[in-house]
């Protein structure tokens, strides 16, 4: 297996770090960003939303599979601070646009925070799960 990190120029990594981080704010914008109704249940009264538990799933499940396709081609270092960041920022255009409360800072940060703990454990898991790949591919040296 080529290790495809190895030999990048900083210019390769900057290109794909953009990249990474308009991906990161596409899946806010595809999954999240345009549902803002709220449910009320006839029944109970109570009110849920504004998103479903699908839209929340799918998001999870793109930016999951984007992390791992991110740290196999550029170092985590990288990937860990583009996701959020990017994520992040896309939320709070968002956000901000619809609060006069100011309190969309709050989440804000609640949202930054939980994507660095999700994108550094997703992005630290596959680089040890690339690593021990890559050992178990390298032949034995018998030392003779």
């Amino acid at each position: 297996m080529i290790n495809q990190q190895r030999g990048q120029r900083p210019a390769e990594r900057l290109v794909l770090g953009a990249g990474l981080a308009v991906l990161t704010a596409a899946c806010w914008w595809a999954w999240m960003a345009w549902d803002r109704g709220y449910q009320t249940d006839p029944a109970t009264g109570s009110t849920s939303g504004p998103y479903e538990a699908w839209q929340v799933a799918g998001c999870v499940v793109c930016l999951v599979v984007l992390c791992v396709a991110a740290t196999v081609r550029i170092p985590a270092w990288l990937v860990v601070p583009v996701m959020p960041v990017a994520f992040t920022a896309a939320w709070s255009w968002t956000a901000a646009g619809a609060d006069g409360t100011g309190l969309w800072v709050i989440g804000a940060v609640l949202v930054f925070v939980g994507m660095v703990v999700g994108t550094g454990a997703v992005s630290g898991i596959t680089a040890v799960a690339r690593a021990a790949v890559r050992r178990r591919g390298r032949p034995v040296s018998t030392g003779q």
